[in-house]
């Protein structure tokens, strides 16, 4: 004769989702105000036409329009030149945070993340009153015999270096998570057997935060893309950055379709970033396990 099942073989077989329940609200909120939106700003560009059938002339327009395509192109170069001077400025910080102790290496650290508490807003206008044409750095370079400085304000080196400093907080914090994983045994076993700091970083550091170098790269190059503040303030009139391009289109130009079609080719440009993103990330914690 067949016992029955007791109940705490029945618990056992069917245990409570604890942690779907956990990441349903914030699963939920990423559907509704991010993926909804970008679906339906993508079936409407899709069938804003005169004849309101599907079709890809709204597409078309944007890629036959020099000035549109100039916006992209202008905005992909400074996001890239962006976010690999973070990188290249972030990574020996964060080496030197991380394999030195002390006081100073504290108080490096507290100034590299000290932008994360700043508004953008207070960082443009720092930068206006420091590199301005008759900013702090101009009125120095006078004083000491340097004539001629071009100030990198309202060019692309304006955005470019607003959006360094902006989003140096960040990319410091990610790489120096990468490299807490580091074991100091490996770094020292390593000199023990007489391999030098350029050896020590390409054979051991470097592989081992491959995914952190990784995701600050891809969070900076999203962070950059997106940004309006910085750019609409330091950045030059033409060409614009893609957030300055489509506010303007909207507001200015009253042409929202068009608008949203900016919004549509800049988001389908990040989701391929942010697929990046996600699969070291995920590859990360697949590796942990």
């Amino acid at each position: 004769m067949t016992a029955l099942p007791s109940s705490a073989s029945k618990s056992q077989a069917r245990p409570i989702p604890v942690g779907l329940v956990l990441v349903a609200a914030p699963v939920l909120l990423v559907l509704l105000f991010v993926l909804m939106p970008a679906l339906t700003a993508i079936l409407y560009t899709l069938r804003a036409s005169g004849d309101g059938d599907w079709s890809l002339q709204n597409y078309r327009v944007f890629l036959s329009d020099p000035l549109s395509i100039g916006n992209v192109l202008f905005t992909l170069q400074t996001t890239l030149i962006t976010a690999i001077l973070l990188l290249g400025l972030c990574l020996p910080i964060a080496l030197y945070l991380r394999f030195s102790q002390g006081r100073l290496p504290a108080f490096v650290q507290s100034i590299a993340v000290f932008p994360l508490f700043v508004p953008g807003i207070i960082i443009a206008y720092a930068l206006i009153r420091f590199m301005g044409p008759n900013g702090t750095l101009a009125t120095v370079l006078h004083h000491i015999g340097v004539d001629g400085y071009r100030s990198p304000y309202l060019t692309g080196w304006g955005t470019i270096i607003g959006l360094v400093w902006e989003g140096m907080p960040l990319t410091l914090l990610v790489l120096l998570s990468g490299l807490a994983q580091i074991q100091d045994a490996a770094v020292e076993a390593a000199r023990d057997v007489g391999a030098g700091r350029l050896r020590i970083l390409t054979g051991i550091i470097l592989p081992q935060i491959r995914n952190s170098l990784i995701v600050a790269f891809s969070l900076s190059f999203l962070g950059a893309f997106g940004a309006f503040t910085l750019p609409y303030v330091l950045g030059p009139a033409s060409p614009e950055m893609m957030g300055v391009f489509m506010q303007r289109t909207f507001t200015q130009v009253m042409d929202p379709v068009q608008a949203q079609t900016q919004a549509v080719v800049s988001f389908l440009i990040c989701a391929i970033v942010g697929i990046v993103y996600v699969r070291s990330v995920a590859r990360s914690h697949g590796a942990a396990r």
